[in-house]
């Protein structure tokens, strides 16, 4: 079968490897469209990164071999909730008593969310939990032609298993394994070297000299917080224009210094598909428009690797595109126009003096993501009023990301679109005495907060 061909998909079986925010996006919409959907998730739960995990792997401080989630304790959701649900299920403040209502809530409070949308379209019954996916294979062809893919996975400490399914759908994010930088000395260096994707909270450095390596939100906003204990943080960016921004003159202001760091940033690069998807310095590629590997499309597809969007938005959106092309609903180029779309689209980013590792950077260009939606699936536009709010939630964390969250002013534009949609005229500002993630808060004391930044700390 060509991939521009999608008769008799209805009746398919379909894996999504991942049961985060666009893993349960992806399962939702190809249910939609009758398809026959099993979700392996690798977890104990559903919600991806935001499975908040107060453990991480000592023996590795730099992440690679530590836990999935990249998220922090003491930070918030630096986009406000109004924006950051499913388009068609709102995410509203918790109803009753251990919520967290306000704009830029702790991150349990997106977890619960999460946990919600699941149980409210009956998706759980798809999930497997505690299931790793070990290896995704092409399987023999079927008579017509059509790929099938085998799938090995491991549940708990049971054997392997496979399976074969007519497709796949990987939505297992981007941010369980780090990048690591490579700078001069790094090696030698004997003393203590933590990612972001394995830090947790600041007690350990208490009176300590720390250094950041990157400045993006992750770095600023650990930096912040290690100034209440730290004896002097400092921070290092590639760049003086990076540095040079209101909100970093603010934190200057506050630490010890900045310093320039020439580094290279290092990924991993698994293919498991005889070289027709590669990695290769976080491209994931050829991918035809950043979902489908045009040799290997409808049957495989990927939802969730563009970076600097609005999640799960732009998630469910690629959802939709990638459920209604394996019902048929709709067909794709030939593998032909499919490849030199995708060679055209990375020379133009070249062009613009990109580096390759932006090649799924989108920068919140909110028409395009509207144009993409409309073109690929027919989805809504953005309403014009959270585009407003986007953009002003930007701007406020620029000018100081240390309050943005607390210290903002809607314009008419967004407060009219608020009252129109069932918004509360005036969410929370002052932050709660007590933030604890309703699953922990049985247990020990824990300061929640926002989870992996979608400019991470490289």
């Amino acid at each position: 079968m060509s991939s521009s061909s999608s008769s008799g998909w209805s009746s398919k079986k379909v894996c999504v490897v991942g049961a985060g925010m666009a893993g349960l996006a992806a399962a939702r919409e190809l249910r939609r469209e009758g398809l026959d959907v099993t979700v392996l998730e690798q977890s104990a739960d559903v919600g991806g990164q935001w499975l908040y995990d107060a453990a991480t792997d000592g023996r590795d401080p730099l992440g690679m071999a530590g836990v999935h989630s990249s998220i922090y304790s003491s930070l918030r959701l630096n986009s406000p909730r109004e924006v950051c649900g499913f388009s068609d299920f709102p995410f509203r403040p918790t109803n009753g008593g251990g919520g967290d209502a306000r704009r830029y809530p702790v991150h349990g409070e997106l977890l619960r969310y999460i946990r919600e949308f699941c149980d409210v379209f009956g998706l759980m019954d798809a999930v497997r939990l505690d299931t790793t996916v070990v290896r995704v294979a092409m399987a023999p062809p079927r008579r017509d032609g059509s790929l099938r893919w085998t799938v090995r996975s491991k549940h708990n400490g049971d054997a392997e298993t496979e399976e074969v399914f007519d497709a796949v759908v990987v939505a297992t994010g981007q941010y369980s394994q780090p990048r690591l930088p490579s700078i001069d000395g790094m090696d030698k260096w004997r003393r203590r070297q933590l990612h972001s994707h394995s830090y947790r909270v600041p007690d350990s450095f208490a009176g300590e000299v720390v250094v950041i390596v990157g400045c993006n939100l992750s770095g600023k906003e650990v930096a912040l917080e290690l100034l209440r204990v730290a004896k002097e943080v400092h921070l290092s960016s590639k760049s003086t224009k990076e540095a040079m921004t209101p909100s970093m003159s603010k934190m200057l202001a506050r630490t010890a210094g900045w310093c320039s760091t020439t580094a290279r940033s290092s990924s991993p690069t698994p293919s498991s598909t005889e070289g027709k998807v590669t990695v290769d310095d976080n491209r994931v590629g050829p991918l035809y428009e950043h979902v489908f590997p045009p040799a290997l499309a409808p049957s495989l597809s990927f939802v969730g690797i563009p970076v600097k969007v609005i999640l799960p938005r732009f998630a469910e959106v690629q959802a939709r595109w990638v459920a209604q092309v394996l019902s048929g609903r709709r067909t794709l180029p030939s593998p032909g126009e499919m490849l030199r779309a995708v060679e055209e689209y990375n020379r133009a980013k070249e062009a613009a003096g990109l580096p390759k590792r932006q090649t799924h950077d989108l920068f919140l260009d909110l028409e395009y993501c509207d144009e993409y939606g409309e073109r690929h699936c027919g989805f809504p536009r953005t309403e014009q009023w959270k585009k407003e709010l986007i953009w002003s939630s930007i701007s406020d964390m620029c000018d100081d990301i240390e309050n943005f969250r607390d210290d903002y002013h809607d314009s008419d534009i967004v407060r009219d679109g608020r009252r129109l949609h069932g918004w509360a005229s005036s969410p929370p500002l002052a932050p709660r005495p007590q933030e604890k993630d309703d699953d922990h808060d049985k247990e020990e004391d824990k300061h929640l907060g926002f989870g992996p930044s979608k400019f991470s700390l490289r």
